[in-house]
């Protein structure tokens, strides 16, 4: 079982409305509890995970407040120049880091080409580092994250040219 599968179940369950699954396989074993307070290293909370993020919230929007005057100034000439962008948004709640440790380059920069598939960032979650791969192909335009900093559901992280 993978990472984007254990991510879908996580969703479908919040989603259901259900308390508790348990799910086991040969070498998996997996208890997702909503709503609950508890947890063991083989447990995902759903409904904690928010709660966690909760006071580190105002630390994102800080970084975007300084950015968004800039592109004011000429705001009728970069929303025309975004739309022709793909954005690739966070698929979880995390920590988001550019590079696989500390000692190690990025994964992309401003103008890497990437492919479907490519590992752009690690995003850390309950001590579990994902990496997140492209789905398209293009060139990195712009990076929209601070490294380090956290990131919530579905918040954009890079601006992918397609062309």
């Amino acid at each position: 079982m993978d990472i984007k599968e254990i991510q879908s179940l996580i969703k479908f369950v919040a989603k259901s409305g259900a308390s508790e699954v348990k799910l086991e396989m040969e070498d998996v074993k997996i208890t997702i509890r909503t709503g609950s307070s508890s947890a063991t290293p083989e447990t995902t909370i759903v409904q904690q995970i928010p709660m966690a993020q909760a006071p580190a919230m105002p630390v994102a929007p800080a970084p975007a407040a300084p950015e968004a005057p800039a592109p004011a100034a000429s705001s009728p000439e970069s929303a025309a120049d975004d739309s022709k962008y793909i954005t690739i948004k966070s698929p979880i709640i995390g920590t988001f880091y550019r590079k696989p440790a500390p000692d190690k380059p990025a994964f992309v920069e401003v103008g890497s080409t990437i492919s479907q598939g490519d590992v752009l960032c690690v995003i850390e979650a309950m001590k579990l580092f994902n990496d997140i791969e492209s789905e398209v192909s293009g060139k990195i335009v712009k990076v929209l994250v601070e490294d380090s900093s956290p990131v919530e559901f579905d918040q954009p992280l890079f601006l992918v040219d397609p062309s």
